[in-house]
C-alpha cells in the first residue's frame, strides 16, 4: 500500500477538529482511497455515499429539509448503522451535488458525526454555490505523489530520507552513493510520475508498457472531462491540453497563444485557461514585473508558462520511446522542460504560488517564489553547464531586489558559490514555503503598570 502524507495530515485534523473536511484535487490522485483508508482504519463505523455512482442519493438529500432530515435519510439509505460518536460519513464525488457543501454546516452543528467530502473539478463545480460553510469546513487540495512519497513508495527507508532532508537543511553533500541512486529515482519519476494507480502498477510490474497505457488511459479520462463539463469549448481546452508538450519544449516554454489559432485574443479564451487550472489539469506559472514582494502585485495575467499536472502523464504525451531514453539519460531529450515541469508540480504541492521572471535586460528566470515573506529565485539546470545563468547572476548583483539566496537545481551533489546554492533536482523536495522560525515578541509596558 502507497502512504501519502495525508494519511498523517487527515489523523491530526480529526483529532483536532469537529469541522468537516473537503479534499479536492485533480482526478485519480488518490483522494477517495486515502480517505476509505482513513476512515476504516480511525473510525469504527465509515459511511460512504457516492453521488457518481448513487444519483438517487441527490434526489434524496435533495428533499430534505434540515439536518435531522438529512441525518434521517442517510441512516436508511446506509450500508452501515450510523453510531453518535463514532462514525465518519464520507461524500464522495460532490461536483455532482454541491448543495451538500453548503448544508455541511447544519451537520456539523448538529455535532453527531464527523464529515468528510471529496471531489473533482471543484474549482469549477462549487463556484455558484450559494454560501460557503466558513467556519465549519476546511478545504485540503490533493496532488499526485510527490517527490518524498515516490522515493518511500519504490522503497527508499525513512533513515536514507531524513540523512537527505539533513543535507538539504545543512547544504552538504549527500553520499555520493547515495545521490546516485537518488538520481536514478529521480530520472524513473519523470516517466511514472505521481498518479497512484500508475506508481502502484510499476510496483507490482516493473513494466513501463502497462504504466504507459495507464497514464493513456487518464488521459483519456480528463479528455471525457473536458467534454462532459465544457462543452461550448471543449475543442480549444482539449487544444490547449494537448499543446503543454510542445509548448514546454519549446525555446522560451511560454505558452503562445498563435500556435492555438493565428487570429486568437487572450481575453476570448481566459476561461478555457482558468477551467484547465481550476479542474487540476494544469499549472500557470505566471510572469512577474519585478522579483520583488509580493509577487502578486506585479503579476501578468495574459504571459504564462502551462505544465502538466503530473510529469508521468507529461511523458505520456510525448513521442513514443522516450520513456528508454529518458532512462538512459539520452543526449537528445530536452531535459529542462521536463525538469522545470517537475519542479513547479513539486512546489505547487508544498503550497507555493508559482511565478517566473522575465526581462530583455537582464534575461528570465525559471522560477520567482516567496519562502517566509522572502523572494528566492530558482534555476532549473539539466545539462553541464549549470553554473552559467547570466539572468540569476543579474538579479542576484542588483541591490534594489535585496535577494538573499538563489537556489539552480541540477543533476549533481550539492555545492555553494557566493550566496547561490547548487542542489541535486530531487532536492526540490524539501522546499516548504513557511521555514519554522520562533516569534517572540515581548511588549514593553513600563510606567503603565
Amino acid at each position: 500500500m502507497i502512504k501519502r502524507k495525508i494519511d498523517r495530515y487527515l489523523a491530526d485534523f480529526y483529532s483536532k477538529n469537529k469541522k468537516a473536511l473537503l479534499v479536492t484535487g485533480a482526478r485519480q490522485t488518490g483522494k477517495s482511497f486515502s480517505i476509505r483508508q482513513f476512515g476504516n482504519t480511525h473510525f469504527d463505523n465509515f459511511v460512504e455515499i457516492n453521488f457518481h455512482e448513487h444519483p438517487e442519493f441527490v434526489a434524496m438529500l435533495s428533499e430534505a429539509e434540515g439536518s435531522n432530515d438529512i441525518i434521517l435519510r442517510l441512516s436508511a439509505f446506509a450500508s452501515k448503522p450510523l453510531v453518535k460518536g463514532k462514525t465518519l460519513i464520507f461524500f464522495d464525488e460532490v461536483q455532482e451535488f454541491p448543495e451538500i457543501v453548503t448544508a455541511i454546516k447544519f451537520l456539523v452543528e448538529e455535532g453527531s458525526y464527523k464529515y468528510v467530502l471529496s471531489g473533482s473539478l471543484l474549482g469549477i463545480e462549487l463556484n455558484d454555490l450559494r454560501s460557503e460553510p466558513v467556519g465549519y469546513l476546511d478545504i485540503k487540495e490533493m496532488f499526485p505523489l510527490d517527490i518524498e512519497e515516490f522515493f518511500t513508495a519504490l522503497g527508499i527507508s525513512q533513515k536514507v530520507i531524513d540523512a537527505v532532508r539533513l543535507a538539504w537543511e545543512q547544504k552538504s553533500p549527500v553520499d555520493s552513493y547515495v545521490h546516485g541512486k537518488l538520481m536514478e529515482l529521480f530520472r524513473l519519476y519523470l516517466i511514472v510520475g505521481g498518479m497512484p494507480a500508475v506508481v502502484q502498477k510499476y510496483i507490482d510490474t516493473n513494466n513501463l508498457q502497462e504504466v504507459l497505457a495507464e497514464q493513456q488511459s487518464i488521459i483519456r479520462l480528463y479528455k471525457r472531462d473536458i467534454a462532459k463539463y465544457d462543452r461550448n469549448n471543449k475543442l480549444y481546452l482539449e487544444e490547449i491540453f494537448e499543446l503543454i508538450p510542445p509548448e514546454l519544449n519549446a525555446m522560451n516554454k511560454r505558452f503562445i497563444l498563435k500556435n492555438l489559432n493565428e487570429n486568437i485574443k487572450f481575453s476570448r479564451f481566459e476561461n478555457s485557461f482558468i477551467w484547465l487550472k481550476d479542474a487540476g489539469v494544469a499549472i500557470p506559472a505566471y510572469n512577474v514585473e519585478e522579483p520583488t514582494s509580493p509577487l502578486k502585485l506585479s503579476r501578468s495575467r495574459s504571459l504564462f508558462k502551462l505544465f502538466q499536472n503530473d510529469l508521468g502523464l507529461l511523458a505520456a504525451q510525448y513521442a513514443d520511446g522516450i520513456q528508454i531514453r529518458i532512462l538512459s539519460n539520452a543526449a537528445d531529450i530536452n531535459f529542462g522542460s521536463v525538469y522545470e515541469n517537475a519542479v513547479a508540480q513539486e512546489l505547487l504541492a508544498h503550497g507555493f504560488d508559482l511565478y517566473y521572471f522575465n526581462s530583455k535586460k537582464q534575461g528570465e528566470l525559471d522560477f520567482v517564489v516567496e519562502q517566509s515573506g522572502k523572494i528566492v529565485p530558482i534555476e532549473v539546470k539539466s545539462g553541464k553547464d549549470y553554473r552559467r545563468h547570466n539572468a540569476l547572476s543579474n538579479v542576484m548583483g542588483n541591490s534594489n531586489y535585496g535577494i538573499e539566496c538563489a537556489y539552480v537545481f541540477c543533476n549533481d551533489n550539492v555545492s555553494q558559490s557566493g550566496n547561490v546554492y547548487y542542489l541535486p533536482i530531487y532536492m526540490v523536495a524539501f522546499m516548504e514555503k513557511n521555514v519554522p522560525v520562533d516569534i517572540v515578541y515581548r511588549l514593553d509596558l513600563s510606567g503603565l503598570q
